[in-house]
């Protein structure tokens, strides 16, 4: 057995698991999930039909590399959505089975298991990083993005000896649970580190899409590079999703773009791993990166549920708006723990204590006294669970 599977955190998910299994929610209200990250508006009607209509696909194998006309729609999509000259369809772009499985991979493909090979991640995460890096036999280094900073990385305090071991810093942006962008002038210094010390910079954007003021979209990874002059993308990933933009985490359907040298040996990784995208998924793929209408209908109803619920709770806990992304991150008066338990007691309603999106580093877990809310409910059951966490603080406020 690959003796690194014993070094595997357990999934967050696990934990809450643990956390309530001697407890049950409040008995006469219906419990209300603000855990999880999956969309739960309806998926586009256009995709739907588009694919029972094309259920023949099924009877032949798909390309490792996929059609050539799901990855024109991809390329086409990114040039118009980041501005960029030029991205090439052919050596630039590979569509995925969603970016879990893809994050994963490419971290096998970019690491010497026999190396002295270190990740920086930022911290809280997205457990795949973590899980990847170990599978990977790679060293973790944790970058703090909390309260003090603003939830933003100091990428300039990292000291050369942690940038001379690095070869693969993951950047989450929108950030997965924090909300925060990364930006041009932080893209500028990592973009700088990549050339000086050769390491891979791989940018989840899966949250790219969510974001609440038209004239002010979230910067990608390529975009910066266009505007920096870093044309080639060289050392540079960006890894985008269906899943969040058009709610259709169930198709698994996203891409990998930027260094086509990267790419070459990643598509070479991936023909012995064999995560190809079903023929009938690539063609409503197409739809969907070529429709904007359905993404922007799905912005204005995420717009309506955070300011409906920040409305309510502002007035009895400290919380802001996220910049982009659909989660909120607050933290808590007492312990995140604590306050899950108590308020799935109480309340029935479920949100995730944010230690367990994080580790601990020199006594420090970010995470701590956070809690992730995921406002992917609809707006009848975001608002009644805002009031439902109201009456709960209200209420623990005064018996303390």
């Amino acid at each position: 057995m690959n003796p690194y599977i014993k070094s595997l955190h357990p999934y967050p998910f696990e934990k809450l698991a643990d956390l309530l299994s001697d407890i049950a929610p409040h008995p006469e209200k219906e419990l209300i999930k603000l855990t999880i990250g999956e969309p739960q508006h309806a998926a586009p009607e256009f995709v739907k039909d588009c694919l029972a209509a094309n259920l023949n696909g099924i009877s032949k194998y798909p390309l490792t590399k996929g059609e050539p006309a799901l990855s024109e729609a991809i390329a086409q999509w990114c040039r118009n959505r980041f501005s960029l000259q030029s991205l090439d369809p052919k050596t630039q772009v590979i569509p995925v089975t969603g970016t879990r499985e893809a994050l994963f991979a490419i971290t096998q493909t970019l690491i010497d298991s026999k190396g002295n090979d270190l990740i920086i991640s930022p911290n809280p995460f997205y457990q795949i990083y973590e899980g990847a890096g170990i599978l990977a036999g790679a060293d973790l280094h944790f970058l703090s993005c909390d309260a003090n900073s603003n939830y933003q990385i100091n990428y300039k305090e990292v000291p050369d000896a942690i940038w001379e071991r690095c070869k693969l810093l993951f950047v989450c942006s929108p950030n997965n649970p924090t909300g925060s962008l990364t930006s041009l002038e932080d893209y500028a210094f990592l973009i700088e580190k990549a050339k000086m010390f050769h390491f891979t910079l791989v940018a989840d954007e899966c949250y790219s899409e969510i974001y609440f003021d038209e004239s002010q979209k979230p910067l990608g990874l390529l975009e910066a590079c266009q505007k920096l002059g870093h044309l080639d993308y060289h050392n540079c990933l960006v890894f985008h999703s269906l899943s969040k933009r058009s709610n259709l985490p169930g198709l698994r359907s996203g891409f990998v773009a930027g260094d086509a040298n990267i790419l070459k040996a990643f598509l070479l990784y991936r023909t012995y791993q064999g995560c190809a995208m079903p023929p009938h998924h690539q063609t409503a793929s197409i739809l969907a990166w070529q429709d904007e209408e359905h993404v922007l209908q799905n912005r204005n109803l995420y717009r309506k549920k955070f300011k409906a619920v920040i409305d309510i709770l502002a007035p009895v806990m400290p919380i802001s708006h996220p910049e982009a992304a659909f989660y909120l991150w607050p933290k808590t008066a007492m312990d995140d723990e604590t306050f899950c338990r108590e308020l799935y007691q109480q309340e029935s309603v479920l949100v995730l204590p944010g230690r367990y999106l994080a580790r601990t580093v020199n006594g420090f877990n970010p995470g701590n006294d956070h809690v992730r809310m995921a406002l992917v409910a609809n707006e009848e059951d975001c608002i009644e669970a805002a009031q439902r966490i109201k009456r709960f603080i209200l209420n623990n406020t005064k018996t303390q």
